[in-house]
């Protein structure tokens, strides 16, 4: 190009000083104007005609591709692509800027390639977000190993570009300092591992919720990445550790709770050991006006009265034989109850029992499961729960325990009979 623009100048008798210069600079010109153009049809017409085609379509892919801005990557490419190639054309005659502008277009191509792979891969992971399996299986830390190593690779090229040195030998060069490079990523690597731990075991993944005491967190998970695991607490505060924590501390996983048929309500009643009696006539005739006792101490009765025959028992005196008591017939209403309340689940695990007696009483817990999950309705569901049985104890005779109170040193001090 460049002897035939110098020809041109001198069959016109347009040669002043540097004929060769001349026509150099005016090739560089042309150059220009050609990239010029090139990047405009690019730009302006192909990659509006490209989004246009993505618009009618009804897929993802191309729609993610378009949001993350990877056909503007590739349009950014055509330029250098056309200098690159004309570089001989225009600047053979001075090898020293033909070689310079030479490297700054692989520079710039691969620079521009490495944005394009990024834009790829972050479609890839917004695809990926919209499918069921990505709240098991998060492939963030993936992404990110491919992000880190396509980064890796680009510096080495771009290193060898520069001093116009093979990439292998750059690369054998780098091995030596592998024990530095092993300290400078450690936490890359360790969240690496960890996160192939996390994926293939399905411990944590986006949107679990999760809680882990020895740091105080206690919330959703966001993201799991390949160095931090961001997590929103439920005070809204935004909580960042490192990935290889998750497995080298205790954490605890809810999204079993979540899947299940219900949420656990695990809570116990403390109830005055001095309260407990057996039931006479005429406890036993008020507790018969409760309806959703009436089948059960039929029952009692009758399976209490064979065996008490059976066995020819005494009945002068209470020890002999069997009776109710009325810490087992609250305990039988507590659970008549339970089954009768329509947001306890009655698949799950359903118990109520007593467990062994201390200081404080006699505890009888609650084993059952909510069927609403959500916290503000779980929490309210066993409030009221709770609220019911703290309030109809006294109808039993029986007394909940608690720790005395001022209240109740000013009452035995001014009853001191009492």
């Amino acid at each position: 190009m460049v002897d035939y623009i110098q020809a041109w100048l001198e069959n016109w008798g347009l040669t002043i000083g540097n004929p060769e210069l001349a026509a150099t600079m005016i090739a560089v010109i042309a150059l220009l104007l050609v990239a010029s153009v090139v990047n405009l049809v690019a730009r302006n017409l192909l990659l509006n005609l490209v989004k246009k085609l993505v618009a009618k379509t009804k897929g993802q892919w191309d729609d993610a591709l378009v949001q993350q801005k990877f056909f503007d990557r590739l349009a950014q490419v055509a330029p250098a692509i056309v200098i690159y190639l004309l570089i001989p054309d225009t600047l053979g005659k001075y090898e020293l800027a033909a070689g310079i502008t030479e490297k700054a277009a692989i520079l710039y191509m691969l620079f521009v390639a490495t944005m394009a792979v990024d834009s790829l891969l972050n479609a890839a992971q917004q695809v990926y977000r919209t499918l069921a399996i990505s709240k098991s299986m998060p492939i963030t830390s993936f992404l990110q190993v491919i992000k880190v190593t396509v980064y890796a690779l680009t510096l080495i090229l771009a290193i060898a570009v520069i001093l116009g040195k093979s990439p292998g030998g750059i690369l054998a060069g780098l091995g030596a300092m592998s024990a530095v490079t092993m300290l400078v990523f450690k936490d890359a690597i360790l969240g690496f591992v960890a996160g192939l731990q996390l994926s293939a075991n399905r411990m944590v993944a986006a949107g679990d919720w999760i809680e882990v005491p020895s740091r105080g967190i206690d919330g959703d998970v966001i993201e799991v990445g390949l160095t931090t695991v961001k997590i929103r607490n439920f005070d809204n505060t935004i909580s960042t550790i490192p990935t290889h924590s998750l497995i080298t501390n205790t954490c605890k996983n809810w999204r079993g709770m979540s899947e299940s048929g219900g949420r656990r309500i695990k809570r116990s009643i403390s109830l005055d050991m001095n309260s407990v009696k057996f039931c006479d006539e005429a406890m036993l005739a008020r507790f018969e006006k409760i309806t959703i006792l009436k089948d059960y101490l039929q029952q009692k009765k009758d399976d209490i009265g064979k065996h008490n025959s059976d066995l020819s028992c005494d009945r002068s005196t209470l020890v002999n034989g069997r009776h109710l008591t009325n810490l087992g017939t609250f305990r039988a209403y507590m659970e008549a109850y339970l089954r009768n309340h329509s947001e306890i689940s009655k698949d799950l695990t359903f118990l109520v029992r007593q467990l062994a007696p201390t200081e404080t009483g006699v505890p009888i817990e609650i084993y059952v499961f909510s069927t609403d999950k959500r916290w503000v309705q779980y929490e309210a569901i066993q409030a009221d729960i709770f609220d019911h049985l703290l309030a109809v104890a006294p109808e039993f005779d029986l007394r909940v325990f608690q720790s005395p109170t001022g209240n109740d040193w000013r009452a035995a001090t001014s009853n001191p009979q009492n």
